[in-house]
């Protein structure tokens, strides 16, 4: 089987670098932070300057946890701005690679087989890499830094732990260099998919290496983590067989919507429904403007600190799928009536639409009359074209001009940020 090349792209404090970039700053040297200055001082800051970073600053503190000897500048977020910045520097990788060979893994990475093209360019992987950011850079100022590796979880990890002491900001692992030089590497943290919480699970066991997971015994790592145990050992031994034309060709086997917030300040119960009616408003108008219907709700309630309660979490299913707001609506309050706990402070709520199907497939049941469903899913495509032409608040409904309502604001907004 031929060996590939897998090339890790990530954009070096993207958000900052933006916001350097557009103030005609140096993004390496500027000290800002990406943050919104309307909100306290306890608002996570997005993005960190890597100027900032040198000065021990972590990446996503808080606004309050910048020493306080530390001139910078503070950037409102401008989500659009970034997404703009993100579609340009796509483009560019597109005049090297073709999309089939690209996976988006973030606003500000991406994954790409460069296999193929190795030998119509004339490069070996560095070369290329050293082309298509250098391009990045040129054209719009980002810096960008670099992991290859002969599979992906390789080509991720020369990313993340690798290219931060390379020579370009580019990092090269293959099975063999990976052993040698990142076996004993620590915290295991550091490696890709090795969350804090896996992290102490294997502190239990004695294990604090990928070399340690390595010569563990497997039947161990399988009662102690399951089927997640093959990741572990695959990845501790520097494999992976997933591949890119694995990641185009995968379809989940359920498919769903969703949509959450994390509240600016805590609301009482009856505040947190109205929210909670918001949301399912609008994302019935998703499942209209993408033609698909649900039969499954499912509802999530993060209560507030002071609160001490275990969040609530709960599912209903519908008598058909549907895209029908009244139904919807009436069944996802029935949910939080039944799940949230009566007088208790809310901050976070999640709500998501489950096995969602084309709307070619619309049925009802004997007690619903097909077309009202159809006079109905009518008006609302109306309203998602109407809002697609005016503006998100080119219609609102009574509720959303309430005390507490967050729709107008959150129209504004793009990934809970200002646009």
């Amino acid at each position: 089987m031929k060996e590939r090349t897998y090339i890790c792209i990530d954009l070096k404090s993207f958000y900052a670098s933006v916001e350097c970039v557009e103030r005609g700053l140096d993004p390496l040297k500027a000290k800002l932070v990406v943050a919104d200055p309307e909100r306290t001082d306890k608002t996570i800051c997005l993005a960190v300057s890597p100027a900032l970073k040198a000065l021990g600053v972590p990446g996503r503190c808080r606004v309050f946890e910048i020493p306080k000897g530390i001139e910078y500048i503070k950037a409102r977020p401008r989500m659009q701005l970034y997404i703009d910045y993100s579609a340009r520097i796509y483009e560019i990788y597109l005049r090297y690679i073709d999309k089939n060979d690209i996976h988006v893994y973030s606003i500000d990475e991406v994954f790409m087989d460069v296999t193929d093209y190795l030998k119509m360019y004339r490069m070996n992987g560095r070369q290329l890499a050293q082309a298509i950011i250098g391009e990045v850079l040129q054209e719009t100022g980002i810096t960008a830094a670099c992991g290859i590796g002969t599979n992906l979880y390789l080509a991720k990890v020369a990313l993340d732990i690798t290219a931060k002491h390379a020579e370009g900001h580019i990092g090269i692992l293959d099975e063999k260099s990976y052993r040698q030089t990142l076996w004993d590497h620590r915290p295991l943290t550091d490696f890709w998919r090795i969350g804090r919480g896996i992290a102490k699970h294997l502190e239990r066991y004695g294990i604090f290496t990928m070399r340690q997971i390595a010569g563990a015994d497997e039947a161990m790592l399988y009662k102690a983590f399951g089927v997640d145990a093959e990741l572990l050992i695959d990845h501790a031994w520097g494999r992976e067989t997933a591949t890119m034309a694995d990641i185009k060709a995968y379809e989940p086997r359920a498919h769903s919507i969703g949509s959450g917030q994390v509240l600016m300040e805590d609301y009482p119960y009856e505040k947190a429904l109205l929210v909670v009616k918001e949301m399912t408003y609008l994302l019935c108008l998703d499942l209209v403007d993408k033609h698909l219907l649900t039969d499954s709700l499912q509802l999530y309630v993060g209560y507030a600190k002071s609160e001490s309660l275990p969040s609530s979490r709960g599912t209903m299913g519908l008598p058909f799928a549907t895209s029908s707001a009244a139904m919807i609506a009436d069944h996802m309050e029935r949910l939080f009536l039944r799940i949230v706990q009566p007088g208790a402070m809310v901050r976070r709520m999640s709500i998501a639409f489950g096995n969602t199907v084309s709307d070619e497939n619309l049925q009802c049941d004997m007690f619903t009359k097909i077309e009202d469903l159809k006079e109905e899913k009518q008006m609302m495509e109306t309203m998602v074209e109407i809002k697609k032409k005016f503006g998100k608040n080119a219609i609102l409904k009574a509720m959303d001009l309430e005390e507490g309502a967050t729709t107008i604001e959150r129209n504004g907004q793009i990934g809970g940020h200002k646009a």
